[in-house]
């Protein structure tokens, strides 16, 4: 599965393709798998059965009185019937067999579906025609019958391929794993493992462009990491020591040693991967209703067929004619499309969303996002970037902003202070190189202080600057505070060279997606731990319709219930954070954000990988489309058989118009043809 080449430095034992495959899967897809290729083995399986009783019919066809009396021919011989009889069989036994077995599991379970209602069809057909042959009926259906199996087979051979089609989204994604690692020895000697021996604490090298076998931490070297297959986040991200990389991503041009923190299951791509499987087994709402439709078209067939019959039969017209019009019937109600309505829209929407970063892990909280008409979001880290950034600057004398930001930066880069960086950040975005610093202290409580070209240079808070009786711009500095911004003052010289204010950065898909809602009906509502001049400075940026701020952990769910049940709205909750976990369970939809480890937030309904509040809108938007999809579908499936079973039943017979059931299985197979092409238009 994975694309690298095998440097086997031990040439006595190579590994062959089976047993890599094996390795390589056997922690977090062996499930899969094994679904996986007996689902492959059925597609194949029915494949045949399509060709093999195709080549059968044609002399069946042949033989069969009707069709030559229908061409004006007459190739009739001694014993031609039981040639006939003989085919017929093969074709029923061989051809059926997969509808016959699943017909006795479906009424085993006392839940006839699908199955039932075609083995019921080939079952009435070739009982009736194989009493002709002896002389106990007038016509055979043979004919019939074995263009009923081809077609039923090439249908569910269609279905099985593009059910395959979907869970490819699951072998996509377990391909992204490489299978080999660079281990690092303690004497520095480099070997070829597989990535399953891998323990925690290992050191792997990661050479330019490979992909990074396991999660872990980096502890050497520098490089950009693409891990937009993952993450969704488009452009590569520059990494260094310290920081982590993901396992399934692709290393750039440097190389890079890093140190294992988890492995198998427990890595992001493995737990991205059971997400989508859970999401894909998770039942679904319109799945349900389309097994309970064929359960109900079952028995609406058979009376339907009995009807039919009774009718016919009472009107004066030959058993034979009867019994044709009620094998019509009972071929015609066979819905196979309805099978296929909802489980390839659920294939198609599964595979979409985790290619745009939305992991579905309940997909009947999924189905119901249509209807979300509030979206709760949590201020830090999901409005906002959770880091600071510098908003404004004040100068005071005759320095600019320019020396205000180089001075206080060339301090505050010694701190790792979060307020500190968004300092020299500024100056970085400011095009200022950092100068250099002497004698360089932290005054505890107070500040920084330290020596610049010669200067003295101290980045203080508000207090300090009072204790030393320095005048300042009063005005503008309670306007900032009021806004809840945290401020800074540079001081050169024991001088007021500026103020400078800082603030938590809003995302600017934030203000994107606040609009895009409110477009949709849907109300936005901040829920913060912040303090309220905070929530209502940020709420403001962003045009937030209702703001609770000052929530403490445990008051999150209380407000969600009372967005619930006193404002009387369906909720989805967004949050990042352990402590939003009660609020995610709570609420009729939750969305965890929380890009990397925190992948497995176990509360949450839907995760977004990246932490863009876009995707809000986007699973919203999803969920409608889906659910349009899925409607259209059933409608098509089951509009068909309800318009088609009169037809069958010869209703409009007086006027010439009888549905033949060779016809009629064409006409089903077509029907499921377009629900799986329908299903694929399915985009966000």
């Amino acid at each position: 599965m994975s694309n690298h080449s095998h440097h086997h430095h031990e040439p006595e034992k190579p590994i062959t393709t089976e047993e890599h495959e094996h390795h390589h899967h056997q922690e977090t897809h062996d499930s899969h798998e094994g679904h996986h290729d007996h689902h492959a083995h059925m597609v194949e399986d029915f494949k045949k059965r399509f060709y093999i009783s195709l080549i059968v019919t044609i002399p069946i066809l042949i033989l069969s009185p009707m069709i030559q009396m229908f061409l004006g021919v007459d190739w009739r011989f001694t014993g031609d019937m039981y040639i006939l009889f003989a085919l017929s069989t093969f074709v029923f036994f061989y051809g059926g067999w997969p509808f016959l077995t699943g017909a006795k599991d479906e009424l085993k379970n006392r839940n006839p579906g699908m199955m039932t209602l075609i083995s019921l069809a080939i079952i009435v057909a070739y009982v009736y025609s194989t009493a002709s042959v002896f002389g106990l009926a007038e016509n055979d259906f043979f004919w019939e019958l074995a263009t009923l199996v081809d077609i039923m087979l090439l249908g569910h051979w269609i279905e099985m391929r593009s059910v395959m089609g979907a869970s490819k989204a699951l072998e996509e994604l377990a391909k992204m794993m490489p299978s080999e690692a660079h281990l690092i020895d303690n004497d520095g000697t480099i070997k070829e493992v597989d990535v399953t021996e891998l323990k925690h604490g290992d050191r792997v090298l990661v050479k330019p462009g490979e992909k990074v076998p396991v999660d872990g931490k980096i502890l050497e070297g520098k490089s950009t990491i693409d891990e937009s297959m993952l993450t969704g986040e488009s452009v590569p991200i520059e990494k260094e020591a310290g920081l982590e990389a993901i396992g399934g991503s692709i290393n750039g041009e440097g190389s890079l040693v890093i140190s294992v923190m988890k492995t198998g299951s427990e890595t992001y791509l493995s737990q991205v991967i059971t997400l989508v499987k859970e999401a894909q087994e998770s039942k679904s709402r319109a799945q349900d209703l389309a097994n309970r439709a064929a359960k109900w078209l079952f028995y609406g067939a058979l009376a339907a067929g009995l009807i039919t019959f009774i009718i016919w039969v009472s009107l004066g017209y030959p058993v034979s004619f009867a019994m044709e019009r009620m094998v019509t019937v009972l071929i015609i109600a066979c819905p196979h499309a309805l099978g296929l309505a909802a489980p390839l829209v659920v294939a198609v929407s599964t595979s979409i969303a985790a290619k745009n970063g939305l992991l579905i892990r309940n997909r009947a909280a999924f189905e119901g996002a249509r209807n979300i008409e509030a979206v709760v979001f949590d201020k830090t880290g999901t409005l906002t970037k959770g880091e600071f950034g510098v908003t404004n600057i004040n100068t005071s004398g005759d320095f600019s902003k320019e020396d205000v930001i180089s001075y206080a930066a060339a301090v505050e880069a010694q701190s790792q202070h979060p307020l500190a960086k968004g300092v020299t950040r500024e100056a970085e975005e400011m095009g200022i190189s950092l100068q250099r610093v002497e004698n360089f202290q932290s005054l505890t409580g107070k500040g920084l202080e330290g020596t610049v070209d010669g200067k003295q240079v101290m980045v203080v808070s508000p207090g300090y600057v009072k204790e030393l009786n320095l005048k300042f711009d009063n005005v503008q500095f309670d306007k900032w505070s009021s806004e809840g911004k945290t401020v800074v003052f540079t001081l050169i010289d024991r001088k007021l060279a500026g103020m400078i204010a800082l603030a938590d950065i809003v995302r600017e898909t934030a203000v994107d997606a606040v609009n895009k809602l409110k477009e949709m009906n849907v109300k936005s509502i901040m829920l913060t731990g912040d303090n309220v001049k905070v929530a209502h400075y940020v709420g403001g940026q962003l045009g937030m319709e209702e703001i609770f701020a000052e929530v403490l952990p445990h008051e999150k769910s209380e407000k969600i219930e009372h967005i619930q049940k006193v404002e009387r709205l369906r909720t989805a909750m967004t949050g990042d954070g352990v402590n939003d976990a009660p609020a995610l369970a709570k609420a009729d939809l939750g969305i965890a954000v929380g890009a990397g480890t925190d992948v497995a937030i176990e509360t949450a309904d839907v995760v977004l990988v990246k932490s863009n509040p876009l995707d809000v809108v986007n699973i919203i938007k999803l969920s409608r489309a889906t659910y349009r999809k899925m409607t259209q579908n059933l409608w098509w499936a089951a509009g068909y058989n309800i318009l088609a079973i009169p037809l069958a039943a010869g209703a409009l017979y007086k006027f010439g118009i009888v549905l033949s059931p060779a016809v009629g299985a064409i006409l089903m197979s077509l029907s499921t043809v377009i629900v799986a092409i329908n299903a694929r238009f399915l985009k966000l």
